[in-house]
């Protein structure tokens, strides 16, 4: 599973921030977390989300053990 997020905490010891760093391996799925939640409302914003999704999802291979990534 992949966990598609708005979550940006960062802070305190039970942040999903905190929890990918003390939990990473180089296996581990990536956590997608959208850049700018608000902007969901704008379509051109989703289009790019959206194709970023894809692009990481089909070559997911490629971004095991990075922890976060951030999209678009």
């Amino acid at each position: 599973m992949i966990l598609l997020t708005a979550n940006r905490n960062m802070e305190g010891k039970h942040s999903l921030e905190q929890t990918i760093r003390e939990e990473n391996t180089p296996t581990s799925l990536p956590v997608l977390t959208i850049s700018q939640e608000v902007r969901l409302r704008e379509r051109e914003f989703r289009t790019r989300c959206a194709e970023r999704l894809l692009e990481i999802v089909l070559d997911i291979e490629y971004y095991l053990g990075l922890g976060r990534i951030f999209i678009p």
